[in-house]
């Protein structure tokens, strides 16, 4: 049992100064007061500090990505720390370019290890390819069967994608969907967005022929190029959910973009931000060969939550939102995760006031505190 006192808290939106009861993994009671004398309560000090919900990256390459600079140049898996010092308590993992040395097996494997070191964990099966590599052989059944798996991931409109036809996105959208209904999950289809001029056309061409919800299709790296961030926005009018990627730079900045999406009126509901961790970022020469190749950090989301509130002055209750409640709902857990209110799960970040990261709980459990990691992966140092 853990008591939190006198802290602002955020649900996203303030509600003010709060003790907050943490029991059984989840949130018991919200008041202004709380008193509790048992020894079996750990008390911990918010005055101060900043209560809000822990961050939900949607968008991790939990095994570890890579590879496109051939074997010596595959990335790593993450680790539990990094995830917690990022302020991360809910991550879905996913496969990218390399569906061959890599597998679905090995993703949940990731996941389930991840889950039982203490945070929330969720996977797409699928990779870049078509048809997708699944763990069952089908993607319903993936979705249906395995707990963890929340929908499909494919590449669209990129030189590593296979190019699918508009009755193949349209299978694999009515498959995830069907499959979500069933098995109670968001089954979505996450779009891993390229530099191709075709962009977001084969979802639009899918939609305008089939009754498949816009809330399916997740195109992410939308914030590549000002052309597929427009296609983003006009998606996004229509219910879509859109994920900007943390790492770029300039205009695509997603602080920048979400700052031009306020501005021209974007429903910003339906835009989530994800670190794409792990995941190799890299740059070709006009006849596509490998220039350079590195890979990305998972505390991203939260440096763009703060670079929000420092930098452009948003209001940490509206900056938090495309890390938390945005996300939670795209993907079909809000309230239990995304948000701090009763019953929701005890995934919560302490701040200090200058945003700096002072606790870190995960399903009730301390993970850090008073700036001091407490929790590490089963084989790290």
């Amino acid at each position: 049992m853990i008591l939190i006192k006198h802290a602002e808290v955020y649900v996203p939106r303030s509600i003010g100064i709060k003790d907050v009861l943490i029991c059984g993994g989840q949130i018991e009671a919200i008041e202004d007061r709380i008193s509790l004398p048992l020894p079996s309560c750990h008390v911990i000090d918010g005055t101060g500090k900043l209560l809000v919900p822990g961050i939900i990256d949607p968008h991790v390459h939990v095994t570890g990505g890579g590879g496109e600079g051939s074997f010596h140049t595959q990335v790593p898996p993450v680790t539990f720390s990094d995830l917690i010092q990022g302020g991360v308590t809910t991550v879905v993992g996913l496969l990218g370019t390399d569906g061959i040395t890599r597998s679905v097996e090995n993703l949940i494997a990731r996941v389930k290890a991840l889950k039982e070191e203490g945070i929330s964990a969720y996977a797409c099966t699928g990779s870049y390819g078509y048809p997708p590599i699944t763990l069952t052989g089908d993607v319903k059944k993936d979705l249906v069967f395995l707990e963890e798996i929340l929908g499909v991931k494919l590449a669209l409109s990129d030189h590593r994608a296979p190019n699918v036809t508009t009755a193949e996105l349209i299978r694999l959208g009515s498959d995830a969907r069907t499959a979500g209904m069933l098995s109670g999950k968001c089954g979505i289809v996450v779009l891993h967005m390229g530099d191709a001029p075709s962009g977001l056309a084969p979802v639009r061409e899918a939609l305008a022929q089939t009754a498949i919800p816009a809330k399916i299709f997740h195109p992410t790296h939308v914030n590549r190029r000002q052309e597929l961030l427009e296609e983003g926005f006009a998606f996004a009018r229509q219910g879509g959910f859109i994920d900007l990627t943390c790492g770029i730079d300039g205009a695509g900045r997603p602080a920048a973009c979400i700052m031009e999406a306020i501005e021209r009126g974007i429903p910003t509901e339906q835009i989530t931000i994800s670190s794409d961790g792990m995941g190799s970022w890299s740059t070709y020469d006009e006849s596509g060969s490998l220039l350079a190749i590195g890979y990305a950090p998972v505390d991203t989301v939260f440096q763009e939550i703060k670079t929000l509130v420092r930098e452009y002055q948003l209001p940490l209750e509206k900056a938090l939102c495309f890390a938390t409640c945005n996300t939670a709902r795209s993907l079909e857990l809000f309230p239990k995760k995304g948000c701090v209110q009763t019953g929701s799960d005890a995934d919560l970040l302490l701040l200090e006031e200058d945003l700096s990261l002072h606790t870190v709980l995960a399903g009730g459990r301390r993970m850090m505190e008073d700036h001091v990691l407490l929790q590490k992966g089963t084989y790290e140092l």
